[in-house]
C-alpha cells in the first residue's frame, strides 16, 4: 500500500498484523555539466528554481596584461552540484536552465555522486563555497603548490614553518634553489592537488 509518506508493507505474524513506514527517499548530490564559463550563471538560475546548489570556488592568481591578481575560480571548472530528490523534484528542467548543458546521466536518470564526496567537498568550504586554506598539516620536506602571487600553480619544496604562520617554500630557478616566503594560505600539499 502506498501513501503521501512513503510505502507501508504488513508482514502477517500468529498474534497481531505488524505495519513498518518505508523512510521516503533522502536527496542526492548530483553533477550538472555547465556551458563553459557559465557555471555562476547556472548557480544563479538553479537557485531561483529553488534547488539547492553547490559550487565549490578556490582562490586562483591570474595573469593578465602584466599585472597579477586573484579571482575566484570553480574547484571542478564546468561543473557544479546540485540535490535532488528525483521522486519529488522536477529534475528534468535543470536541463533547461540557463548556463547548464546538461545533468550527468546514466542511461534514462541522473548519476548521483558517490555517497560523502560532495558532503566531505562541502566541510572543506566555508560559508561562501570557497575552499577553505590548505596549510594546516605542512612539515618541512614537503612538496607544496604555490597557489597565489607571482609564483602561482608552481611547485616547491618546505624548508622552514615560522609560528607565525609563515612558510619558507626553496624554488628551483636558474639551477638554483630561492627560498620565497609566503603565508601558509598561500600554499598547498602536493598530494592534495588535482
Amino acid at each position: 500500500m502506498t501513501t503521501q509518506f512513503g510505502q507501508i508493507n504488513t508482514a502477517h505474524d500468529a498474534s497481531c498484523e505488524v505495519m513498518r513506514f518505508d523512510a521516503p527517499p533522502k536527496p542526492r548530490w548530483y553533477a550538472v555539466q555547465c556551458l563553459a564559463h557559465r557555471e555562476s550563471t547556472a548557480t544563479v538560475h538553479l537557485r531561483n528554481q529553488d534547488f539547492t546548489v553547490f559550487l565549490p570556488r578556490r582562490r586562483k592568481t591570474r595573469r593578465h596584461a602584466r599585472k597579477l591578481d586573484v579571482v575566484l575560480a570553480p574547484f571542478f571548472p564546468g561543473y557544479l552540484f546540485v540535490s535532488l530528490d528525483l521522486t519529488r523534484d522536477q529534475w528534468r528542467s535543470v536541463n533547461g536552465t540557463c548556463g547548464v548543458g546538461h545533468l550527468v546521466m546514466q542511461g534514462d536518470a541522473p548519476l548521483p555522486a558517490p555517497v560523502g564526496v560532495v558532503e566531505t567537498i562541502r566541510d572543506a568550504c566555508d560559508e561562501l563555497g570557497i575552499l577553505k586554506s590548505q596549510g594546516d598539516g605542512l612539515e618541512c620536506g614537503q612538496s607544496v603548490r604555490i597557489l597565489t602571487g607571482a609564483f602561482a600553480d608552481l611547485m616547491g619544496q618546505i624548508d622552514r614553518l615560522d609560528d607565525s604562520g609563515g612558510v619558507r617554500v626553496l624554488r628551483e630557478i636558474m639551477g638554483g634553489r630561492i627560498p620565497v616566503v609566503l603565508p601558509r594560505e598561500n600554499v598547498m600539499r602536493a598530494d592534495n592537488c588535482l
